[in-house]
């Protein structure tokens, strides 16, 4: 069974920094792309950053360069170091996978920034 757990939200000040992480279980890691998504109140879920099995990444245009994604492969995790935060940056962020031809989603971590 695929499950994600993610940690680190919080509540910060604009310009603070925040680093997410999320730690799979389940799967086989080492092949799998991860994601982060995120989703503000009122608005859809979007895609914040991806890194694929072989560590290329990719991030929202709008992130102008803040935010880094990374993975452990030994501890089955990825991060999402969050840097220079500004208030639209709040909302729940979710870890996810698509595996075995099905998306999986962790809980939730919220963040929430305040201006």
């Amino acid at each position: 069974q695929v499950r994600l757990v993610e940690s680190g939200g919080g509540s910060v000040q604009a310009g603070g920094s925040l680093r997410l992480t999320c730690v799979a279980s389940g799967v086989n890691f080492k092949i799998a792309a991860m994601d982060w998504y995120r989703q503000a109140p009122g608005k859809q879920r979007e895609l914040v950053a991806r890194i694929t099995s072989d560590g290329s990444t990719n991030y929202a245009d709008s992130l102008k360069g803040r935010f880094t994604i990374s993975r452990d492969n030994a501890r089955n995790t990825v991060r999402l170091q969050m840097n220079n935060l500004e208030f639209e940056d709040t909302a729940v962020y979710y870890c996810h996978v698509f595996y075995w031809s099905r998306d999986f989603w962790g809980q939730g971590t919220p963040v929430t920034v305040s201006s």
